[in-house]
């Protein structure tokens, strides 16, 4: 029998072309669903002292994440009797846990609604995207807005489970995935800033290296789509530490060069500001550089895991 680590690229590969083929998976059968029905109750909680939502908030986080992680290695190891079907399971949690087809999607949407010129649709399409509120963006808004989403959703959706995948299996990519949606449901400033500060914190530190790596891997996959990396460098280095994050400004800012794109949030940051403003053109080419990044990433990661074995 072959143990399961030996079948990790056949696990990799399935999930790639499971998640190409078919986007997500159904949502009752969606894992990430299930994360978030677990942590729903947690917002539906009444007002504490600070204190008293830490503490909460960070209990949460340490149930969660480790409820599916553990109860993802559980199923496995029950399984591992029987690799190939041991292998599948993993392959469905692992397509799970990255979306690159959604991502695109949510993308091509909205590059369909500012070629027809509906900007009402455009202003929905953006709350797939980004909670930012779309309601006062102009067309040139909804478009960068459109690609910072797109780039730094390559890290947390893509690159980031991936990278943990890599490094601690299926359960890996699974409690990054928990904790990402942990921080995507209450890791914001506002009514549930206490009982997130955790959850916010943690996805911080879950990402520092995945947001790195993923303007890395931009820059890769810009030159293979003969984009302009000398200048993505150089804005990526120049303007990474100018968003609120500390992870996000890393792709975003080497995608603002690479496009050749100023991507301004109101009243927040300003990325590439020499640089033309995004339209159209800028998401379609931006919608291509994430494809591309996403196909560079599984390639380096199907290199990897065959050479462990080799």
């Amino acid at each position: 029998m072959l143990p399961l680590d030996a079948l990790a690229p056949v696990v990799l590969a399935t999930a790639f072309v499971l998640d190409g083929t078919l986007g997500e998976p159904p949502l009752a059968l969606h894992p990430v669903c299930w994360m978030g029905n677990a942590i729903a109750p947690l917002k539906r909680l009444g007002r504490r002292t600070k204190l008293v939502e830490l503490a909460l908030g960070g209990g949460y986080v340490l149930v969660v994440t480790s409820l599916f992680a553990l109860g993802s290695w559980l199923v496995l190891a029950l399984l591992a009797p029987a690799p190939w079907l041991a292998a599948l399971a993993a392959a469905y949690l692992l397509w799970s846990c990255f979306a690159l087809k959604g991502l695109c999607a949510a993308g091509d949407e909205m590059d369909q609604a500012l070629a027809a010129g509906d900007l009402a649709r455009a202003r929905r399409a953006l709350t797939s995207l980004c909670s930012r509120d779309p309601s006062t963006l102009t067309a040139e808004e909804l478009a960068g807005a459109t690609v910072e989403s797109l780039t730094e959703n390559a890290s947390d959706s893509v690159v980031a489970p991936l990278f943990y995948f890599a490094l601690f299996g299926v359960p890996g990519a699974v409690l990054y995935r928990a904790a990402n949606t942990l921080d995507a449901m209450v890791g914001y400033r506002g009514r549930y800033e206490y009982l997130g500060k955790v959850a916010a914190r943690l996805d911080d530190l879950l990402n520092l290296v995945p947001a790195r790596l993923t303007a890395l891997l931009l820059g890769l996959a810009g030159a293979l789509l003969r984009l302009d990396v000398r200048r993505g460098v150089r804005v990526c280095l120049r303007d990474r530490a100018r968003t609120e994050s500390p992870n996000a400004g890393w792709p975003m800012a080497m995608a603002a060069g690479l496009l050749g794109v100023r991507l301004d949030k109101r009243d927040a940051y300003v990325l590439g500001e020499e640089l033309a403003a995004p339209d159209a053109r800028a998401l379609r080419r931006a919608l291509r550089l994430v494809r591309a990044t996403g196909f560079v990433t599984v390639l380096a990661l199907a290199l990897v895991l065959g050479g462990r074995h080799v």
